[in-house]
């Protein structure tokens, strides 16, 4: 077992990122929002298995190549054998993000689900422009984690049974200020990347609604399902006190720390393969154009 925690995470990643985005919505972002027309070099920060790499260069023009970095040394061998069987041009390095060094030589920087677990995002995103030649690409899908949670709807329920949205924004909030990694990053990102000099920044949201129907095929039905379980809704909660003392212990107060395991077992006991749910990620997605 890797001592990197998502070089164990393989199954959860490939089995959940088709819940974020529809592929036509990429093919519109690639060729009508950011006119990507020639070939470009790509480097993926935070790549893990080269999720977004299998994405975006069937929408490329022939002859981009793509990098993936990442300090997941399971996640970078599962990447290589991928692309093995792909006639893309590929290079994969195994580095702590953080502190590697970058040749400025790309035309695109890109990072998804990443900045959301970096102690210090800024840096990072500093690190990624110096990697960008002038007038080259930062394209960010990060999550914003407050509309995430509000983007459910569970048939039968009042949601504010399921999702408690005022407690977990401040749970959010004070896991930020202790630690740095902020989930609700995605909305800030326009903002920062103006401030960090770029220009032509603009912001758009993930589209894919996923639908539990009870009228859909029942091998949809079951796949559809599990992903979104293995996503982490309605998971079963622990213990009351071993959910209720960590909660308490990052910000919120014992009522609130209550509530919340409460809404989670709520969730937990509702949510089933013969539920109708709809679910939208809303993972917001913020490009921008290097200038020196």
């Amino acid at each position: 077992m890797s001592d990197y925690y998502w070089d164990d995470q393989m199954e959860y990643l490939r089995n959940t990122r088709w819940l974020y985005y529809n592929d036509d919505y990429l093919e519109f972002l690639v060729q009508r929002v950011w006119k990507i027309e020639n070939p470009v070099d790509l480097i993926d920060y935070g790549c893990g298995y080269g999720y977004l790499g299998l994405k975006l260069l069937p929408l490329l023009p022939e002859g981009s190549t793509y990098t993936g970095l990442d300090k997941g040394k399971e996640l970078i061998k599962q990447a290589r054998e991928i692309f093995s069987k792909t006639s893309y041009q590929t290079t994969f390095i195994v580095d702590d993000i953080e502190t590697v060094k970058v040749k400025r030589q790309y035309d695109v920087a890109i990072s998804h689900a990443f900045l959301l677990h970096m102690t210090e995002p800024i840096t990072v995103l500093q690190k990624m422009i110096e990697s960008v030649v002038d007038e080259g690409r930062m394209i960010c899908f990060e999550p914003h984690w407050i509309a995430n949670m509000s983007n459910y709807e569970l048939h039968g329920l009042d949601q504010s049974n399921i999702i408690q949205l005022g407690i977990l924004q401040k749970l959010f909030e004070e896991d930020s200020k202790r630690n740095g990694k902020d989930g609700n990053i995605g909305m800030k990102l326009p903002i920062l990347l103006s401030q960090l000099g770029l220009r032509n920044v603009e912001c758009r949201v993930s589209d894919k609604v996923n639908f539990l129907d009870q009228n859909m095929a029942g091998s949809d039905k079951q796949k559809l399902f599990q992903a979104l379980k293995e996503e982490g809704l309605g998971q079963k909660p622990n213990a009351r006190q071993e959910v209720v003392t960590p909660l308490v212990e990052r910000g919120l107060h014992s009522d609130e720390a209550n509530r919340q395991y409460e809404a989670e077992d709520v969730f937990a006991r509702e949510f089933n393969e013969s539920s109708w749910l709809t679910y939208a990620p809303n993972m917001k997605i913020t490009s921008g154009i290097v200038t020196r």
